[in-house]
Formats: structure tokens, sequence, C-alpha cells
């Protein structure tokens, strides 16, 4: 055998090594974590184009079919929250001034986080993650834009003021799906449109000590209980159509919905100082949160990850519930004894399952098939993996918890933010045909992927 071909076949082997074993990372080690997120951030943001000529500043490639591998709107918000918890957690302000100006340039001409280039996919929940970003900038001290920019926090409250003003009598209340009358989903109701109310609620209640935004939260979580969408088990299901008073529930159960209402229970525990009543629903939330989606320890996207049927929406859910459980540990601290174990089993899976494509380390969704990659890819498994990695940081460093207007928090607000929008949705001028062509293509999608793949699981 040829030096030259032991050379060949050495590397071979190396590189054979790499896909086998994707992103290396030692969970016990902080300097490991650091260098595994920062490879998944750094090639998730190759999707990113708003810093390239032509692209939107601010916003990923997309809406589907435009092109077919794009995103939503409501993903680019949560990819910014996302790194603005990577900086956080990692210290790595690498994205922080790509952040800021992508957060800025979408906060629409009334700075509620309503932009009109997007009104036509313009969904409760989808604003609401743009304000969750936005209020997790307000509760980590990420850098504060410029004087003449609206705040983080101010962002937030805007959000919720608009929000507060949209349930309505049909099915007793709560959020519809979408903002907009001509949209296909205003007749739905869902848990995820709900939770983000709900969660923006109580973190604002715990940031301002505004026991307005808490009675807000009150309110959502009564409601989605006694709609059915929350079941006397803590499970939480998709959504209900106001044409049947919202009986006719749909019992798909996604991550993200349940990370969501977490969170906000936790941070409810905490405003209340460690009420009973929150202490019994934040640890039967995550009991129930554990017990569906941590089989063997390591997060798994129920409704889609057992054949891949996921839309580009649910690749990126992971990313969410396992920084929310994260979070959850900061502000109930009795949790963290019974989150850590399943956050670092997953960071382990996820690195492992990041072995795939020509690189030999982009992620797939499927961490419970160790290094054999899925064959998927995108923002969404990006986004997961990179998550479910750095808030491992939690068992090694000293962490901050979100912050107070009275524990050094910084960010402006504004309670009356969001006084400039439309305050009633249906007294808009109808949309054009041409605007309900495209709204209906964007909604109907994932309406479609709902209803038609997990409409068995309906009452």
């Amino acid at each position: 055998m040829t030096p030259t071909f032991l050379i060949l076949a050495t590397l071979a082997l190396l590189l054979e090594i790499r896909v086998v074993y994707g992103i290396e990372l030692d969970i016990t080690s902080s300097s490991s974590i650091r260098d595994a997120a920062s490879t998944i951030a750094y090639d998730m943001m190759t999707y990113y184009k708003g810093n390239q000529s032509g692209g939107i500043v601010g916003v990923l490639p997309g809406p589907p079919p435009d092109p077919p591998s794009g995103y939503y709107w409501w993903e680019s918000g949560a990819m910014w929250g996302t790194l603005i918890d990577y900086w956080h957690y990692t210290g790595d302000s690498s994205y922080n001034d790509e952040a800021l100006k992508g957060i800025q340039w979408q906060v629409g001409e009334n700075k509620d986080m309503m932009p009109s280039n997007w009104s036509q996919s313009m969904g409760n929940d989808d604003q609401a993650f743009w304000g969750m970003t936005a209020l997790l900038a307000a509760e980590t001290n990420f850098p504060n834009p410029p004087a003449n920019k609206p705040g983080w926090l101010a962002l937030a409250q805007a959000v919720f003021n608009t929000q507060s003003r949209r349930p309505d009598k049909e099915c007793g209340g709560g959020l519809r799906w979408q903002v907009y009358p001509y949209l296909t989903g205003y007749d739905y109701k869902n848990s995820i449109a709900n939770g983000c109310f709900f969660n923006i609620g109580a973190r604002l209640a715990r940031y301002t000590n505004n026991d307005t935004y808490a009675q807000h939260a009150e309110v959502t979580w009564d409601w989605i209980q006694s709609v059915g969408l929350m079941d006397s088990n803590y499970n939480i299901y998709d959504g209900a159509h106001i044409g049947t008073n919202c009986t006719d529930i749909n019992k798909v159960q996604f991550s993200y919905n349940m990370a969501v209402w977490l969170l906000g229970a936790a941070n409810m525990y905490n405003y209340t100082n460690g009420s009973e009543v929150w202490k019994q629903r934040t640890t039967s939330l995550l009991n129930s949160t554990l017990t569906t989606f941590f089989p063997n320890d390591i997060a798994y996207e129920v409704a889609c990850e057992p054949k891949l049927t996921c839309t580009t929406d649910m690749f990126s859910f992971k990313a969410y519930l396992t920084r929310w459980l994260a979070a959850t540990t900061l502000v109930a601290p009795y949790t963290y004894d019974v989150i850590m174990p399943k956050l670092k089993a997953s960071a382990i899976a996820a690195a492992k399952q990041c072995s795939g494509d020509t690189n030999g380390r982009t992620c797939g969704l499927s961490w419970s098939k160790g290094s054999v990659w899925d064959g998927t890819k995108g923002v969404g498994q990006q986004m997961a993996a990179m998550s479910a990695i750095f808030v491992n940081l939690l068992s090694l460093e000293s962490i901050a918890p979100p912050l107070t207007n009275a524990t050094g928090g910084t960010s402006l607000g504004n309670p009356n933010a969001g006084a400039g929008s439309v305050s009633d949705p249906t007294a808009l001028k109808p949309a054009t045909q041409g605007d309900r062509v495209g709204a209906g293509i964007v909604t109907t999608l994932w309406l479609l992927s709902v209803t038609m793949m997990f409409g068995w699981m309906s009452t």
C-alpha cells in the first residue's frame, strides 16, 4: 500500500467518523457546548439572506411556495429569539447586530409587530412570537435599540395591548387563530395563539409588577380549561372551530403548545411568590410535557416525527420546547432537577443527529435515531439542535434569570404602546380577490397539515 493511498484512506476514515458521530459534544464541558452551538448557529445563519443584496432584512426566504422550501414570517421572529438566548447563555455576540436590526426592521408601521407587508398571513401567534422575542430581549438586557426606535419592552407591550382587545364572545372568549376576518383560519381558536398571549401576559406581570397583565393571564388560563383545549390531565390540544362552539377539538399535540403554557405558568408562580395554585399548575403541565414529549428522555415531536410528516414550522418546535423548559428552571427553580436530565439527554442525541449532508454536520430532527441522519434539514432543525445544546450551560455556569424593572432591566416601556393599531379587525376593508388567494395559500397549507394529517385525533 503506497503512502499516498494510506493518507487518502485515513482522510476517508476521518470523514466517515465525522459523518457517523455528528457534532462533537462533551456535555460536561462549557467550551465544548459553546463550540457545538456556535457551529450549528453558523450553519443556521447560512439560510438567512436578509443581509445580502435582494434579501429582506429580518426575514428568512419565503413564505412557501416561493420558494417551496421557504419560511413563514413568524419563524424569523422565533429565530431571532433563539439567537438572543444563544447570546444570553454563551456570551457570543456574533449575531447581535443582525438580530437587533432584523427585529427593528419588522416592527411595523404602528410599532406593534404587525407590518402590513405580512397582513395576508398575520396570525395572533405570528405577531406574538415576535412579541415574545422582544420581551426576551428586555428580560436579558439585550443591547437596546437606538433612542429613536421602540424599546424591547414597549414592543412586547404593544403586542399584548393589541391582542387584549381581540377576544370575543364566540366559544366564551379566547383569541382566534388569525387576526383578520378574510384569512382562512379566522374561525379557528387554538392553543398556540392563546398560549402566546398568556405567556406574554405572565411575563409582563413579572417584569413590570403590573397586576393587569396577570389578570389577563388568569382569564386566558380559565378559558382554555373551560373550552377543553387543556384537559384535566393537562394535555393541550391544537384547537377548535367557532362554528361548533369549539366542540370539534382537534386533539393533535405539539411540543411548543405545552412549552409556551408551561413557561407562562412558571412565570405566574414566580410573580405570585410561589403560590400553591400556580405551583400545582406548573408541576402538572411539566409532568404532562415530559410524559408526552420525552420518551426515553429525548425530546420527540410526537405528532409528526414518527414518519417525518412535519411541516416546515413543525421542524422548529423542539427549539422552543428546550429553551422554554430551561427558562422554566430559572423562574421556578424547584423544577431544575426534573428538567435537566431531559435536556442533557436531548443535547447529546441532537449533536449526534447533526451528521448529515455534504458537510457531515447538518442537523436532522430525529434525535432518537442517534447518528443516522434522517435526511431533513433547515432552519428549524438547526435551531432545535442548537437550543437543546446551549441550554445545558445551565448545569455548568451561573445563567442569570430573566430580569425585571426592579432587578436591573433597562429596556424602555410604554404601557400605551399599540394604541395606534387597528382596534377592530372586522372593520377593515375586505381583501381583494388576489389578496384572498395569497392569504388562502399561506394559511390553508397549515390547516390542511393539521386537519388532514391529524384529523383522526379529533373528538
